[in-house]
Order: C-alpha cells, then sequence, then structure tokens
C-alpha cells in the first residue's frame, strides 16, 4: 500500500504541475497537498479492488497497453466503418468462445471491456476461463484460433500487468 501512494502521489503531483500555469509556493504546497490526499485515500479502494501492486515494469506495460488498445480501436473502427461504405464486404456475425490464461477477475474484466471498446466484436458474457464474444465477421469458430484474432492481442500485455 505505501508503494501505491508514493506511486500514485508522483503521477498525480507530476499531472498537476503539467496542467498549471504558473508555479508559485502557494500553488506548489496546496497541490502537494490535495495531491497527498488523493493518494492516501486511492490507496484503500486499490487494494480492494484486486490490482496487484504498483511497479515501474507494469506502469511501463500499462502505457504500452493504452497505446495498443487504441490502435487497435482505429483499426478495428476503419474495418467496420468500410464495411458498412461497402456493402458487398463480408458480414458474418456470430457468437465465438475464446479462452484467457489469466486468473484475477479485474484481469478478466479488462480484458473484457478492451474486446468490448473494439468495434466489430461484444463481450457477452465470462464464464471461468472462457469470454462468449459477439464478432461482426467470424473468421473462424475454433476457440485457439478465435482467441488468437480476438483476445491475445491484448492478453499478452495483461498477463504482465497482473502477474
Amino acid at each position: 500500500m505505501k508503494t501505491f501512494v508514493k506511486a500514485s502521489l508522483f503521477i498525480t503531483f507530476a499531472l498537476w504541475l503539467a496542467l498549471i500555469s504558473k508555479l508559485d509556493w502557494p500553488e506548489f504546497i496546496c497541490g502537494g497537498l490535495v495531491c497527498l490526499i488523493i493518494s492516501l485515500f486511492g490507496a484503500g479502494i486499490y487494494s480492494k479492488l484486486g490490482f496487484p501492486p504498483l511497479s515501474i515494469k507494469r506502469i511501463l506495460f500499462s502505457l504500452i497497453y493504452i497505446i495498443v488498445l487504441f490502435w487497435e480501436i482505429i483499426k478495428a473502427s476503419l474495418d467496420v466503418a468500410y464495411r458498412v461504405i461497402h456493402p458487398k464486404m463480408p458480414i458474418k456475425p456470430g457468437i465465438v468462445v475464446i479462452k484467457t490464461h489469466l486468473k484475477s477477475d479485474i484481469a478478466k474484466m479488462i480484458l473484457a471491456n478492451s474486446i468490448t471498446l473494439t468495434p466489430g466484436t461484444f463481450t457477452l458474457d465470462v464464464i471461468g476461463d472462457k469470454l462468449l464474444i459477439h464478432w461482426i465477421n467470424v473468421k473462424s469458430e475454433d476457440i485457439d484460433e478465435a482467441t488468437n484474432m480476438i483476445g491475445q492481442r491484448f492478453e499478452k500485455y495483461l498477463r504482465i500487468i497482473f502477474a
């Protein structure tokens, strides 16, 4: 919990410094106190949600994960838009099952939400180590192939973040 408070304090204070227009001592002290209060209250919530302890490696992989997620959202958005504009593009909607190797519920939830945020896919349910996904263009109904096409691009980062 102390590690989280320190990391959270550093991140929130750095963000606050980046957002202010000028730096005076009263603003510096007030901002530092507000960031400390936020970090202290956030530590309890953070640990209750089941997140792993913070480390530089996890923070870096989380940033990479966000970039990968945005890139996948852009690619999927363009694919869906292209399918709308060109009606001759194949659309074979269906429900597939993918398998995850993630153990924690919070990691599975982030994977499910990442899949849902990507246009053309929607997570219907998480049952144990399997996710039920609605896919706009089913390319394979095989669990392993569907896992590689849909979930693997996110899961390889989540495994490191939540290890």
